[in-house]
């Protein structure tokens, strides 16, 4: 695949879980907001309207105003424009679910980005995971895009490890 298909592909990708990420939020906003828990599969799966101006799991929620723009806006949006820049420099050799696990990483994190800029440092959370007391942390389509992706890279690279070491033997 050549290069610019690939960078096209690329923005496609990351427009569309941009695009699911802020369709979602939007709906939570409208369904969810000021409502009531709604529970479903016995519990496993609760959507809640939480607006969380911290990190993962709140994570520096307590943070100032000022602290917060610079450590949870400014930084993180440095590092996704590296990044953006990498993965568009290395598009041509970089391998194609390696190129995927990239832009999952890029939407996520720009779009929660995107929610700290424009809201005020709230991004909105709904989803929430678990049985009984064992429960995730309430988020949303850009962390399960933020997740998948750096678990994805993590494998990658595991994977592109064991290969070496077997060619090596």
């Amino acid at each position: 695949m050549n290069k610019k298909v690939k960078i096209l592909l690329f923005c496609i990708t990351c427009f569309a879980f941009i695009s699911c990420d802020r369709i979602t939020k939007d709906i939570a906003k409208e369904h969810l907001k000021n409502k009531e828990t709604f529970s479903y599969l016995h519990d496993t799966i609760r959507l809640e309207y939480v607006e969380n101006t911290g990190a993962a799991l709140s994570l520096g929620d307590n943070l100032s105003v000022k602290t917060s723009f610079w450590l949870l806006s400014i930084l993180p949006l440095i590092f996704l424009l590296v990044l953006f820049v990498y993965t568009l420099k290395n598009a041509q050799k970089m391998k194609t679910m390696k190129f995927f696990f990239l832009a999952l990483l890029f939407s996520g994190g720009i779009e929660n980005i995107i929610d700290r800029i424009l809201f005020d440092r709230h991004v909105t959370d709904f989803m929430n995971v678990g049985f009984e007391n064992i429960r995730t942390g309430v988020f949303n389509v850009a962390d399960i895009c933020v997740t998948a992706g750096a678990i994805g890279l993590l494998l990658f690279y595991k994977n592109q490890q064991e290969k070496e070491t077997v060619s090596l033997l």
